[in-house]
C-alpha cells in the first residue's frame, strides 16, 4: 500500500489497537496523559503523525525504563475531530482521571478554550509550536507552555529568513509579501505581527483568508497573479497545503518563492501535491529523518514488539511523527525534572509545572536521549514558556526534507514587548495575580 493511501486509511480506521490506547489506574504509581487526539476528519494526517509519534515515545520510556524513575505513563485517546466542542468533552470527561500530567491537544481552537479551565484545575497545557502567543508569558499564564515556538516567534523568523535570502532586512523595503493563512483562530493569530513587520521593514503586504477545509484556492490565487508578489507565505494546515501548492503552479507562481510556516512542512503536505512541490521552503523545529538514535530504538524496540501506533511503520522519521516523538521527549524531561525535586512518585499537576518551568534541554542532554540535530535546544524559564524560538528551514527535493539554513533567532527585542502588553492586558483582564517568581 502506498504512503498516501496509509494516510486515507488511517484516517477512516480508527480502532483501539490501532490508537494504542491504554487505561490509569488509580494505584498510585502512573501518570496520565489524556490525549485530545484526532485520526478522523480533515486534519487526520497530522493527528495521526503526531499523536503516533508522541504515543511511540512513552511507549519506548515504558518498554526501555520501566517508565519514568519506576512510575509508568499511561494515556487514553478521546478522539476530537479536531473541533473545540469535542475537545472540551473530552476534557471534561478525562480530567476526572487520576494523575494527570500535562494535556497536549495540539490544536489552537481547543487549547484557547482550555486556558481558564487548566488554570483552574492547575495543570499544565502545552502547545507545542502553536497556540496564543502571549501564554509565551508565564509571569500570567502560568500553566500554558508553547513549547518551542509562539506564532510570533515563527512570523518573524520566517521574515528574517526572506530578508537573508534578499540580503539584509534593508533590502525588504519596497517588496511584496502575500500571506496566505487558513480561516481559522490558528491562521489568524499572526495578522497583527505581520501588519508590524510590514510597516518595521517597509514592504507591501497583503493577507489572504482561504476558508475551512482549503479545498478550493483558485479565487485567492488569481488576486495573487494580479498582485505580482516576491514572496508567498503559507500559513496553512492539512489538505490546504497540497491545493495552494498545484494551485500555484496552475497559475505560474514559482513555488520557490513560497514559504511555509510550521504547520504547512510536513511530507502530508507536499506528497499529494507531486512536481508542483520540488523546491518549496518551509520553517521547521524538528528535523525529518529517521537517522536519529532514538527513533532507531523507538523501530527496534517499539514497532519490533508490535506496540507501535503508526499504522504505516514507514512514516517513521517523517515531521508530524518526528515532531510527536519530540513533545514525548519534551514531557518526559519535565517529569524527571520534576521528579528530581519532589520525588520518584506520581506527580501532580502543579509539580509538572514545576518541572516545566526548569525544563532544559542542551546539545549534550540531547544527545544523551538520542536526539542529536532533532531539534535545536530548549532553555524555559518561569517567565518564558516557548524556550528559544529557534527554526531552520527546509526544503523538498521530490522525495526527502533538506535542510537549507542555519538555526534562526526572532527578533525577541521587538517581540517581547508585544507579548508582555497583551498578556499584561489579560491579567487585567481576567483579574489574574502577576507572578513575581517561580514559587508565585
Amino acid at each position: 500500500m502506498s504512503f498516501i493511501k496509509h494516510l486515507k486509511t488511517a484516517a477512516v480506521a480508527v480502532t483501539l489497537a490501532a490508537s494504542g490506547l491504554q487505561l490509569a489506574h488509580a494505584d498510585g504509581n502512573e501518570q496520565f496523559f489524556p490525549l485530545q487526539s484526532y485520526r478522523v476528519g480533515p486534519y487526520a494526517a497530522g493527528g495521526t503523525g503526531f499523536f503516533g509519534g508522541f504515543i511511540d515515545y512513552l511507549n519506548l520510556v515504558n518498554t526501555r525504563d520501566g517508565g519514568v524513575g519506576g512510575v509508568k505513563l499511561t494515556w487514553e485517546e478521546g478522539e476530537t475531530q479536531y473541533e473545540v466542542e469535542r475537545g472540551v468533552e473530552v476534557y471534561e470527561r478525562l480530567k476526572q482521571r487520576p494523575g494527570i500530567a500535562t494535556w497536549n491537544p495540539l490544536s489552537v481552537g481547543i487549547a484557547y478554550a482550555l486556558i481558564d479551565r487548566v488554570t483552574a484545575d492547575k495543570v499544565p497545557l502545552l502547545t507545542i509550536n502553536h497556540g496564543r502567543t502571549d501564554t509565551t508569558d508565564g509571569r500570567v499564564f502560568k500553566y500554558i507552555f508553547p513549547l518551542l515556538l509562539n506564532p510570533y516567534s515563527e512570523t518573524s523568523g520566517i521574515v528574517n529568513y526572506i530578508a537573508g535570502k534578499e540580503g539584509g532586512t534593508d533590502k525588504l523595503k519596497g517588496k511584496k509579501i502575500v500571506v496566505l493563512y487558513h480561516g481559522s483562530p490558528y491562521g489568524k493569530e499572526t495578522i497583527p505581527i505581520y501588519e508590524l513587520l510590514a510597516k518595521k521593514y517597509g514592504f507591501t503586504l497583503q493577507q489572504i483568508e482561504v476558508p475551512h477545509p482549503g479545498n478550493e484556492q483558485q479565487s485567492q490565487w488569481l488576486t495573487i497573479r494580479r498582485v505580482k508578489p516576491d514572496y508567498v507565505v503559507l500559513r496553512g494546515w492539512g489538505v490546504m497545503n497540497p491545493v495552494a501548492l498545484k494551485t500555484a503552479q496552475k497559475t505560474g507562481f514559482p513555488v520557490d518563492h513560497i514559504v511555509g510556516n510550521v504547520w504547512s512542512n510536513s511530507e502530508e503536505d507536499v506528497i499529494p501535491a507531486g512536481d508542483a512541490a520540488k523546491g518549496y521552503v518551509a520553517i521547521t523545529t524538528v528535523a525529518a529523518g529517521a537517522q536519529y538514535p532514538v527513533l532507531q530504538e523507538i523501530a527496534k524496540t517499539v514497532y519490533g514488539a508490535g506496540k507501535g501506533n503508526l499504522q504505516d511503520p514507514k512514516r517513521i522519521g517523517s515531521v508530524y511523527h518526528n515532531l510527536g516523538v519530540l513533545n514525548g521527549i519534551l514531557n518526559v524531561e519535565a517529569i524527571r525534572i520534576a521528579q528530581a525535586k519532589f520525588g520518584k512518585r506520581t506527580l501532580t499537576g502543579d509539580e509538572v509545572r514545576w518541572g516545566l518551568e526548569n525544563l532544559k534541554i542542551d546539545e549534550a542532554r540531547a544527545a544523551a536521549l538520542g536526539a542529536k540535530g532533532l531539534f535545536h535546544s530548549i532553555n524555559v524559564t518561569w517567565d518564558n514558556h516557548e524556550g528559544d524560538g529557534r527554526v531552520a528551514f527546509q526544503q523538498w527535493d521530490g522525495s526527502k526534507w533538506n535542510v537549507v539554513s542555519d538555526w534562526i533567532a526572532p527578533d525577541w527585542k521587538l517581540l517581547r514587548p508585544i507579548i508582555e502588553k497583551s498578556s499584561l492586558a489579560y491579567a487585567k483582564e481576567k483579574n489574574v495575580k502577576v507572578r513575581k517568581s517561580i514559587d508565585d
